[in-house]
């Protein structure tokens, strides 16, 4: 749900839509990142995720993963090709210490503008963990970029070191899904790079099997997507990039008016808004 991925769509479409994309990572970070907050929880956990571990965040975003990982004492590296978001990243994970503080005892943050190469200098030993929580599953290509992700992040991970990735659950389990069939609708039917498309079951198997992973677990979490009124869930979903070919197809007031629309099944009598969604996470171990 990252916007990097439709900008290397729209690179070879056309130009990208005009937005604001500052404000477009702060309604991120602010609204729409901690839907997926369950999933960050349910992976950790699963994992043991604490001092011994040495993560690998691809398409961080904005990091507030990485900042939970942190908090159970993980060294962490964010890579991603944002630098709005890596921006709001290094505000959680690297704050400016108070005067005569001491960043003693805490295990290394580090974030990096690029790709998994970039981060190759980043952490003294091979990461033991590598996260893509970023679901993929909604939009046509994503898979592949994140198969080019896997394929330069596993050589920097040591043997049996587990890869996280995630993916929306089946279309009947999630409400956004009909929302996001809006993206669908406005995309230019011409240009199918970066428009929405229906999740199909086995998309993170397929990304594991392709970059030779050794699939070892998987596991659906409940992610309901909940916001104070219609004009957050918006913001919230615009956030996502996943109506970014929509825009270019069109322009982000015909989308917004559109998304509104789209919402209003969704909304609730003192005007929140609430959509149900099931969200897959697949382990796989580097071989």
């Amino acid at each position: 749900m990252t916007p990097t991925l439709v900008r290397h769509h729209l690179s070879h479409a056309g130009s990208p839509p005009r937005v604001n994309l500052g404000a477009r990572a702060r309604d991120w970070s602010e609204i729409q990142e901690r839907m997926l907050v369950p999933l960050y929880e349910t992976v950790h956990e699963r994992l043991e995720v604490g001092p011994a571990t040495r993560l690998l965040g691809l398409r961080c975003g904005s990091g507030l993963a990485l900042l939970m990982a942190a908090a159970r004492g993980a060294a962490v590296t964010g890579v991603d090709s944002s630098p709005e978001r890596l921006a709001l990243a290094r505000e959680r994970l690297l704050p400016d210490p108070a005067p005569g503080a001491r960043a003693r005892g805490r295990a290394a943050r580090m974030i990096v503008e690029g790709t998994p190469r970039d981060a190759a200098d980043a952490q003294a030993a091979a990461y033991n963990l590598i996260t893509a929580f970023d679901p993929i599953g909604c939009l046509a290509g994503d898979a592949g970029l994140l198969g080019d992700l896997l394929a330069e992040a596993t050589p920097l991970a040591e043997r049996g070191a587990a890869v996280v990735l995630a993916g929306w659950g089946p279309p009947e389990r999630c409400a956004t899904s009909s929302v996001l069939r809006v993206a669908a609708r406005l995309a230019d039917p011409l240009r199918s790079a970066g428009s929405w498309r229906p999740t199909r079951r086995d998309d993170l198997e397929e990304v594991a099997q392709r970059a030779g992973l050794r699939i070892d677990g998987s596991g659906r979490v409940s992610c309901p997507f909940g916001y104070a009124d219609a004009d957050s869930a918006v913001r919230g979903l615009l956030s996502t990039g996943l109506f970014d070919a929509g825009i270019l197809a069109t322009d982000e007031e015909q989308v917004g008016k559109e998304l509104a629309e789209a919402l209003h099944p969704h909304q609730r009598a003192d005007g929140t808004v609430w959509m149900p969604n099931v969200f897959r996470y697949l382990i796989a171990r580097v071989r």
